[in-house]
C-alpha cells in the first residue's frame, strides 16, 4: 500500500506562483512513475504533468507548457509541481498519482487509468 500526501495548494493571484509537493510512502519510489492531475466540478480529471521514476522523462499538457515544471527528489520520496504565471483557468483540485506497477524507472504514463494510487487532492484557486 502506497500513501500519497499533497501539500502546497492555496489561493494566489493571477500571475503568481505556487509549488505543490507530494510525499509518497514506499521503499521503491524511484521506480514509481508519478503524475499530477487536476479536476474542476463537472469535468473529468485531466493530466497536468507526469514524470518517469528516474526523472529522465516528463510530459506536460499543452496549456501548462512553459509555465509548470514537474520534478522529483527520489531521496525524499517526493514529487513537485512548480506552477508559475498562474491563470484563472488553473483553478482546480490538484491530485498526485503514482504508478507502482513498473519495476523500471524509465516509463512515463499520462492516462488516469495508468495510475493505481492517488492522493486526497489539494485545492488551487487563482483569483483575478
Amino acid at each position: 500500500q502506497v500513501q500519497l500526501l499533497e501539500s502546497g495548494g492555496g489561493l494566489v493571484q493571477a500571475g503568481g506562483s505556487l509549488r505543490l509537493s507530494c510525499a509518497a510512502s514506499g521503499r521503491t519510489f524511484s521506480t514509481y512513475a508519478m503524475g499530477w492531475f487536476r479536476q474542476v466540478p463537472g469535468k473529468e480529471r485531466e493530466i497536468v504533468a507526469s514524470i518517469s521514476g528516474s526523472g529522465g522523462r516528463a510530459y506536460y499538457e499543452d496549456s501548462v507548457k512553459g509555465r509548470f515544471t514537474i520534478s522529483r527528489d527520489n531521496a525524499k520520496n517526493t514529487v513537485y509541481l512548480q506552477m508559475n504565471s498562474l491563470k484563472n483557468e488553473d483553478t482546480a483540485v490538484y491530485y498526485c498519482a503514482a504508478n507502482t506497477r513498473s519495476l523500471s524507472g524509465a516509463y512515463l504514463y499520462i492516462g488516469s487509468n495508468d495510475f493505481n494510487y492517488w492522493g486526497q487532492g489539494t485545492q488551487v484557486t487563482v483569483s483575478s
